[in-house]
């Protein structure tokens, strides 16, 4: 069964698969767990797709650790 990013209940243990979608789901999800500044960008679309496994917990990880380094 195929995953559905756009309704399905996410969290940090949520698996990030090759059916990933950068979802309004998933960016309610972002919002939630970074805060208002989150945002999308190619560079960080493209490590959430490098078919390395990873969770959402390791994607909003990567994402708070991205913004410390700027």
């Amino acid at each position: 069964m195929v995953f559905d990013w756009h309704s399905a209940e996410l969290t940090s243990s949520t698996p990030v698969d090759a059916n990933y979608k950068n979802s309004q789901n998933v960016r309610r999800f972002m919002l939630r767990e970074c805060g208002e500044g989150f945002r999308f960008d190619r560079d960080f679309m493209a490590w959430i797709r490098n078919d390395i496994p990873k969770t959402l917990g390791d994607v909003v990880e990567e994402w708070k650790r991205r913004q410390r380094s700027i």
